[in-house]
């Protein structure tokens, strides 16, 4: 029925997620509110890392990608499970060393990433770069002969998959606008390029092939394509790079149709195909980093609404509308993204009605959802939108000027607060 072990109906007929009732949550709280779980949190961190330690016999390491979902709470539960992270902004960074997080565990990556975030993150000393332009080479040098150290840096290569994910979320094709291009020899120009730099250490590769993917196939195909790349770096530069980064973009259940692979399975199948192409090419088996960001976080996250007005269209359409929108989920008005979602204070009843969810910004396309089964819903119930945990929070906005919802973690069926709502003054504390 449910898209997450974490989600259950209790004794009253009331959804209940990581153990908890949602309408109590909706009550204290107040809606809109994001819901993580962090045993659900914490059961995804040890599955990714307990599978490239059996696997990869304890040669890899765990990223948690943070445009996923990042603020203080997330980083130190991912640094207490072992974990490293990937940053893409100043912003990211800036919060990851808030709560002194192992900045040699933080890689760096970004297609633009400005001078003043590299002198940032080279005095703080982040273990590694991932490099995306060739200019980019010679700003993270010239920061770390400043600070006389010496850099890790990783290039990041297209390696030319077309995964079957969505137009705007494929990312390892030729027609992207992140990392190098392997067919033009572009790629092997900006390995060369970076032997060069005296104060910087090409330390591995980088690949990352798209998102929301439920095959195993494309991730084996990378690995085969990049491991023939540091196959010919060593062939023509005598370098054996010593990491290779397969990314992240395993699939999780959004709809009841997502066939979601477990994610030991992706590790184990990418690990053969790893340790028998490392065999054939006579090179050495690589550290090996994945960045798991929505796959550890996404079905462990719900948001909860007040339903408002219900509008009947006959023949034609119902609209349930909710007290939030495209401000705290822009996913659906951005690629179409899928959701499943249930009447909190009914999710023991059969999901006979088929709506669209809308949102109550001004706007024709916010809506969360069209053609969703959930039960017979009035004003004034709860509705919960499930697998939100990614891409959510982090993408908000105070678009119509409405305030972020406070963020509920759950652990052993506590709830407590670990980003506060925003309240109006909040909205406009920086106009002058």
């Amino acid at each position: 029925m449910f898209v997450s072990d974490s989600l259950a109906v209790n004794g009253q007929g009331h959804l209940t997620f990581s153990g908890v009732d949602t309408v109590s949550l909706a009550e204290k709280y107040g809606t809109p509110l994001y819901v993580m779980s962090e045993d659900g949190i914490r059961k995804n961190c040890r599955a990714f890392k307990n599978a490239v330690d059996e696997y990869y016999g304890g040669n890899g390491l765990i990223l948690y990608a943070s445009k996923a979902f990042c603020c203080k709470e997330i980083y130190r539960i991912v640094k207490s499970e072992g974990l490293g992270i990937d940053v893409v902004s100043g912003g990211e960074l800036f919060t990851a060393l808030s709560v002194s997080f192992p900045a040699e565990k933080i890689y760096f990556h970004g297609n633009n990433k400005t001078p003043d975030e590299i002198k940032y993150a080279v005095e703080n000393r982040v273990g590694c770069f991932v490099v995306d332009h060739i200019d980019e080479l010679e700003i993270i040098n010239s920061a770390a002969e400043k600070e006389n150290i010496t850099q890790n840096v990783m290039l990041r290569i297209k390696p030319g998959i077309d995964a079957h994910t969505h137009e705007f979320i494929k990312t390892g094709q030729i027609d992207s606008k992140f990392g190098f291009l392997l067919e033009s020899g572009e790629a092997m120009q900006a390995v060369k390029n970076a032997l060069e730099y005296k104060n910087l250490n090409l330390c591995g590769l980088h690949c990352h092939i798209g998102s929301q993917i439920f095959e195993e196939q494309p991730f084996e195909f990378a690995a085969k394509i990049m491991l023939g790349f540091l196959k010919q770096i060593k062939n023509e530069t005598g370098i054996e790079l010593e990491k290779l980064n397969l990314g992240g973009g395993f699939g999780i259940k959004y709809v009841e149709g997502d066939m979601a692979i477990p994610f030991e399975n992706y590790i184990q199948k990418v690990s053969e195909v790893v340790k028998a192409e490392c065999k054939t090419l006579d090179i050495a088996v690589p550290f090996i980093l994945m960045e798991p960001g929505r796959a550890i976080v996404g079905s462990e996250g719900i948001t909860l609404y007040t339903i408002g007005f219900i509008k009947d269209i006959p023949n034609v359409r119902k609209f349930v509308s909710v007290d939030g929108g495209i401000s705290d989920n822009p996913r659906y008005a951005l690629y179409q993204a899928e959701y499943s979602a249930a009447v909190a204070n009914k999710a023991g009843e059969d999901a006979c009605d088929v709506v669209t969810i809308a949102g109550k910004c001004c706007e024709s396309g916010d809506l969360i959802q069209k053609d969703c089964h959930i039960q017979k819903a009035q004003t004034g119930d709860i509705l919960a939108v499930f697998s939100t945990g990614a891409y959510n929070y982090s993408m908000s906005s105070n678009y119509n000027r409405l305030p972020k919802p406070p963020v509920v973690m759950i652990k052993n069926g506590e709830a407590r607060e670990v980003v506060k709502g925003e309240k109006y003054e909040d909205v406009l504390r920086n106009d002058l």
